[in-house]
């Protein structure tokens, strides 16, 4: 292999390296603000690493018969941010293809334009108020449901996980279920970070503030 193969290599990957480091932060911004879940060919790239983005574009040579770089997916998270659009899942990936297809002579925007008119124009404050959830019982499925509002909680998707009833254990109960939401022997980790309000008797997961109330049955 020449020296300028090697070259073209590095900058190629140097590109697509900067170009997903920038994406992150619009990708949070649109999520946070819009409610706008991106991903790519299915693949969700919420909370995503630089290296776990650019394999998401990777993947899509699976399905597709042609490649797909971050390079051709930047220009629509980019202008996405310029757009006033309302709670959607949006996938890049599949919009980028498509533009590159389907174009026919129209620019970026007019294609954008029309691929999410169904959702542009609608960020009103209405359409982003929360719903206050108490969730009753904390067993395997009362943790996964936990870990779903929580994880979606950022993006104003309506649901607010605001209490847990349960009934009250042995020992250091309150640490305890803070370990259990930590840790789960199937769905692995938590995606974030957990602390615990000994004397509210409160569990503060990625900024949700979720009140523990202690009840023999849920009409106590």
């Amino acid at each position: 292999m020449s020296q300028d193969m090697t070259d073209a290599c590095m900058q190629d990957w140097t590109d697509r390296e900067s170009a997903a480091e920038a994406m992150i932060p619009m990708i949070g911004t649109l999520y946070r603000k819009n409610n706008i879940v991106t991903s790519v060919y299915g693949r969700p790239v919420i909370n995503r690493s630089v290296i776990d983005l650019l394999k998401a574009h990777r993947f899509v040579r699976h399905m597709e018969d042609q490649e797909l770089s971050v390079l051709d997916t930047f220009p629509i998270v980019k202008a996405m941010m310029a757009m006033d659009l309302d709670r959607a899942h949006v996938d890049v990936g599949k919009l980028a293809v498509k533009f590159r297809n389907e174009a026919n002579g129209r620019d970026l925007e007019t294609f954008l334009n029309e691929e999410l008119g169904n959702v542009l124009g609608q960020n009103s404050s209405a359409s982003k108020e929360n719903r206050d959830v108490v969730l009753y019982g904390f067993g395997r499925i009362g943790r996964l449901l936990a870990r779903i509002m929580i994880e979606k909680s950022g993006g104003g998707n309506g649901l607010r996980l605001r209490a847990i009833v349960v009934r009250k254990g042995k020992g250091k109960d309150l640490e305890k279920r803070a370990s259990l939401l930590r840790r789960d022997s199937i769905h692995g980790s938590f995606r974030g970070t957990i602390s615990i309000d000994e004397e509210k008797n409160a569990i503060i997961a990625n900024g949700n503030y979720i009140q523990i109330i202690y009840s023999n049955a849920p009409e106590e």
